[in-house]
């Protein structure tokens, strides 16, 4: 399946009194090759198995390929990652016909928000919520498999 979405930075909280819905995640990857990542995630009580690859030139699209689990062998996996965990708040914002997912990150990643909006192709138009800032779409120091090993508190800034 391909996946096409973009990704934006968060410039206020108002997402926070807009959400519907709220979920603690941690992840980590087992793999983290730029041509695949293959990443294992605990969202609430369900465990997730997701390979992505490559993205496209525009950065809008890749294939993705995912499968739940159950919650312990998510747990399990997640002991066999690669080293730092991604640990953030998952908050969906409906918006006209599109959800935003917004990512509240913690620990190494802390004071990080990025947005995104999945779409059904690289030229729908969406709502444009007036929390949402700049476009970081195909950035890859934005991947959270990059989060995981570039952290956003050792980034200059």
């Amino acid at each position: 399946m391909i996946e096409i979405e973009r990704k934006f930075l968060v410039t206020s909280e108002d997402f926070r009194a807009a959400a519907f819905k709220k979920t603690r995640i941690s992840q980590g990857f087992l793999n983290t090759d730029k041509s695949r990542t293959v990443r294992v995630r605990l969202k609430g009580e369900q465990g997730f198995l997701t390979i992505k690859g490559a993205s496209s030139k525009t950065g809008m699209s890749r294939f993705e390929w995912e499968k739940e689990i159950p919650k312990h062998e998510a747990e399990a996996l997640l002991e066999l990652c690669e080293p730092s965990i991604i640990d953030k708040t998952r908050f969906e914002v409906k918006l006209g016909k599109h959800i935003f997912e917004v990512d509240e990150f913690y620990g190494d990643n802390a004071g990080l928000i990025v947005a995104e909006v999945e779409l059904s192709a690289e030229d729908e138009t969406f709502e444009i919520p007036d929390w949402l800032g700049e476009e970081v779409t195909g950035t890859v120091a934005y991947y959270n498999s990059q989060l995981s090993k570039h952290p956003f508190k050792n980034w200059n800034k």
